[in-house]
């Protein structure tokens, strides 16, 4: 033993300890190649995620515009049949919906929506409600607010 730390006691050789070194700090760069390829596949996922959401929701502007116009409607059918003829003509190609009368306004609106609601249902009224007063309908608000929400349009090239 050291002649110079004889007669110390334990407090005070340990108070002669010198405190431990700090480590380097932890570089928070990855190590590997692999991680940063990683991080830029993931960055391009979230980048084309995110512009897909927007590319959606710019693709349905239309709807919820007609949405918010039917419900200002307040059931009237004369309006109704407008907002159906508007969308439509929004979602669809021109020449494909701007042409159509009658029954065949009727068989497209329930083509698209899946069902037979117009042609059989609440939504007869449709074709004749601009030029014929009919009474308030909620069945058929409901119909046009269904229809607006769920028809399903062709898909486009890109």
């Amino acid at each position: 033993m050291n002649p110079d730390l004889q007669g110390l006691n334990l407090v005070e050789l340990i108070d002669l300890l010198e405190p431990a070194p700090e480590p380097a700090p932890i570089s928070m760069m990855p190590q590997t190649v692999g991680w940063v390829w990683l991080g830029l596949a993931l960055a391009l996922l979230v980048g084309w995620l995110i512009r897909r959401a927007i590319q959606h929701r710019q693709a349905n502007a239309y709807r919820r515009a007609a949405l918010g116009a039917l419900a200002k409607a307040e059931d009237d059918p004369a309006c109704i049949a407008d907002i159906l003829r508007r969308t439509a003509l929004s979602g669809f190609p021109r020449g494909e919906v701007a042409g159509l009368t009658g029954k065949d306004w009727l068989h497209f609106l329930d083509q698209t929506m899946g069902d037979d609601r117009f042609s059989n249902g609440p939504g007869r009224i449709v074709p004749q409600a601009p030029y014929r007063p009919a009474p308030a309908s909620p069945e058929l608000t409901r119909l046009a607010h269904d229809w607006i929400v769920t028809h399903k349009q062709p898909k486009q090239e890109v």
